[in-house]
């Protein structure tokens, strides 16, 4: 006789099934778990057995075979306790093994019994509803499961799940999660001075495009950056299941407490390929996956080791990270904006006492940390300057968060009609996103514009990439006028957002102007 039930193993945030299969046979007896399970699985023999001896149970004198199948699916984890406790409480006769049927499990076992939290319940409750199966979890990730729609069992301890079976104490169904309220405080007049940053800041809140901040330190680059969050549309059901799942996995869900406010992710710049990208031993999502429909901001770019900013090119450019290993491949989503801030030069290039003293060359060494490929993913590049005491002294702006929001999401809309009528497969309406065929029919310059964007790729030796980056900030530009083509004004503007190296800055611009 064989007693079965279903649990999961996570590749990336996706949930597998995987059949719990319970088998006792004749011979020494012994307790065995085979189905390629890592420390923390085989382990499990032992929580099993405590938690079974802390309900005056003893394991069957005999010997006890658990195998996970699929055998050559890698799990990882110790949330198969659960179901392997299960399935051998139904082998034992303790629980009626029919009642098993259409019911999958996850959760770690205590030595006493108890259940606790454990990772990547929400990713398992949607895979069990797609199944048409009962989750089986513990119950402080019942309001986390319980976002999945589907039928959820939050049991507290495997004495309260033989109660249910038996009928003597049924187990309700639990209601989801409180969705968190978005944060207050952040607003875009606290910033002082910084007009043209804020400009900067609105026209990427609007068309999802990348940022770099470049100034001495004290020009407020951190304070913008904190505040790009508050200038984007709240998530979208479906962006806020994603967003879910990776902080399910990740364990950053506080009692089921889902947030319709958009990630903002700011790693400290010593953290490793593996910290941002994703991996490790067992492999993580990294930032860029935390900040999935959301903000990643970078402060002391060039502080961060150049190999790492490198391996973010991949992510910027498909949208998810892929973790290599030698037996599978872990895909994570991530498809984030990126901020980021730095000084001009090591000095920190600031007025007065601050100021460089070793003159260009120091910030030519500094700069040269980042390497073209990944600047050239950039699509806004802003030179904030010093703010002054005349700056700080002056009365808040007129224009705070919820003005610059409202000019956003219009934009934001008028770029959601637009993908909605052409059938794209962008994933998100947003203009950084779009393809290049798609820029060919919505953003074509009018021909002046044409030309002073042919003359200026000439001139900044654009690649292909910067060229087609040029005219998606064009067409945000011109979504936030309100205007149905892309002119010359739009593209003037576009342009001087584009890193330039010194000695072509001025020539483009007194040619954009000579037009």
């Amino acid at each position: 006789m064989v007693c079965r039930i279903t649990t999961f193993a996570f590749e990336g945030v996706e949930a597998q099934p995987v059949d719990v299969q319970v088998q006792l046979t004749g011979g020494q007896p012994n307790f065995y778990i085979v189905g390629l399970g890592d420390k923390a699985v085989t382990e499990s023999r032992e929580r099993v057995r405590a938690a079974f001896a802390a309900l005056g149970l003893a394991m069957p004198p005999k010997r006890v075979i658990v195998n996970l199948a699929p055998a050559d699916l890698p799990k990882e984890g110790s949330h198969y306790d659960l179901a392997i406790a299960l399935s051998i409480l139904a082998i034992m006769g303790v629980i009626p093994p029919d009642l098993l049927e259409g019911h999958a499990a996850i959760g770690e076992l205590s030595l006493d019994g108890r259940l606790g939290e454990t990772l990547g319940v929400l990713p398992a409750a949607m895979a069990a509803e797609a199944m048409d199966l009962k989750l089986i979890c513990p119950g402080p990730c019942g309001a986390e499961a319980a976002w999945a729609g589907g039928s959820v069992l939050a049991a507290p301890s495997l004495i309260a799940l033989i109660n249910h079976f038996s009928g003597r104490a049924v187990i309700g169904a639990p209601p989801p999660g409180m969705l968190a309220e978005p944060p207050t405080g952040l607003d875009l007049r606290d910033v002082k001075g910084q007009e043209g940053a804020k400009r900067v800041l609105e026209i990427a809140a609007a068309g999802g495009h990348n940022l770099l901040f470049c100034g001495p330190p004290g020009s407020g680059k951190s304070m913008l950056a904190q505040r790009l969050p508050g200038l984007m549309p709240p998530l979208s059901a479906r962006e806020l299941l994603e967003v879910s799942q990776i902080q399910s996995i990740a364990g950053l869900l506080e009692r089921g407490r889902l947030s319709r406010t958009r990630p903002f992710r700011a790693p400290h710049h010593s953290a490793s390929m593996a910290a941002l990208v994703g991996g490790g031993i067992k492999a993580k999502p990294g930032e860029v996956s935390l900040a999935h429909h959301g903000v990643l901001f970078l402060d002391e770019l060039p502080e961060f080791p150049a190999n790492v900013l490198d391996s973010l090119r991949q992510p910027l450019e498909a949208g998810e990270a892929v973790v290599a290993r030698a037996n599978r491949h872990v895909r994570y989503p991530a498809r984030f904006q990126l901020v980021a801030a730095m000084n001009p030069c090591r000095c920190g290039g600031g007025p007065g006492a601050a100021a460089c003293t070793r003159g260009p060359r120091c910030a030519q060494a500094y700069q040269s940390r980042l390497s073209g490929p990944f600047l050239d993913r950039i699509d806004l590049y802003y030179d904030t300057p010093p703010v002054t005491a005349v700056d700080l002294a002056l009365p808040p702006a007129p224009e705070g968060t919820a003005e610059v929001k409202a000019r956003v999401l219009r934009a934001r809309d008028i770029q959601t009609d637009r993908f909605g009528e052409t059938g794209s497969d962008t994933r998100r309406p947003v203009n950084a996103d779009t393809a290049s065929g798609d820029l060919e029919r919505f953003a074509t310059p009018d021909g002046p514009g044409a030309a002073l964007l042919a003359d200026a790729a000439a001139r900044l030796q654009l690649t292909a990439r910067g060229y087609h980056r040029v005219l998606k900030v064009a067409r945000t530009i011109a979504d936030l006028d309100g205007a149905g083509t892309v002119r010359r004004v739009h593209v003037a503007e576009a342009l001087t957002y584009r890193r330039r190296a010194p000695g072509q800055a001025e020539g483009v611009q007194a040619g954009a102007l000579a037009r």
